[in-house]
């Protein structure tokens, strides 16, 4: 088994990090939030010599999902995430898109619902999964215990958080969200997030001026840093 790896497609007019976790040994993996522009997708998946296993959602917001079920098409495997609260989001899809003037993205269901702690993987990867619902109902983020590491969807990002305007939204469960859910996992954790940069826990927790409620409440401040995977495919 090698170490986990990390390649970034950014696709649909939001730049969504559409991510893929993948073993370098095995050339085995899963995509994480295929939002749109399925093709780039495959292509870098094609290019990498890769074998996907699943996609795993964060939650449904279309720039997450919208391309997951024409993804679960091309490649013949099942759909896991996320929480069944998103149910709504995933039925709503095509009708968020026509909003916002995009085709192609299409309503999807997943093979399965996460919960709180269960558990997902690929090969000898294995991630926790950890309901966390604020910008989203129904949003799941996953850990890599092993490596320190964390795909925090948009929940969390580097200086800033998720929004909580949209319908779902609720700025104070993000925020108990994070603080239970998401500080707890440790300042050394690194961590992709939906859109833009990754960053590291520990750097949120004392510079994020959303989360400087949080650190006060919390009263706690490590240093601590590591590695995190990630690269452009």
């Amino acid at each position: 088994m090698g170490m986990l790896q990390v390649g970034i497609i950014p696709v649909t007019p939001f730049q969504q990090n559409c991510t893929v976790f993948f073993d370098p040994d095995t050339q085995e993996g899963v995509v994480v939030d295929p939002g749109g522009d399925v093709p780039l997708i495959l292509q870098a998946i094609e290019k990498n010599g890769l074998t996907i296993k699943e996609i795993w959602l964060t939650h449904g917001h279309l720039d997450h999902a919208g391309g997951a079920k024409e993804l679960k098409e091309a490649l013949g495997v099942d759909i896991v995430g996320p929480h069944q609260d998103d149910l709504p989001l995933l039925q709503r899809i095509e009708t968020q898109a026509a909003n916002y003037g995009i085709s192609g993205l299409r309503n999807v269901l997943p093979d399965r619902w996460l919960k709180d702690g269960d558990r997902v993987s690929f090969g000898a990867h294995e991630f926790e999964v950890y309901h966390a619902p604020g910008h989203a109902p129904g949003h799941v983020i996953y850990f890599n215990r092993a490596q320190n590491f964390a795909h925090l969807g948009d929940v969390l990002f580097n200086g800033s958080i998720g929004r909580t305007d949209l319908p779902g939204g609720n700025h104070q469960q993000l925020l108990d969200s994070i603080r239970d859910k998401v500080l707890p996992l440790g300042d050394e954790v690194g961590f992709i997030c939906g859109h833009g940069p990754g960053s590291r826990i520990g750097d949120e927790r004392r510079s994020n001026p959303f989360l400087q409620e949080i650190r006060a409440r919390d009263g706690s401040d490590a240093g601590k840093s590591s590695e995190m995977p990630d690269e452009r495919m």
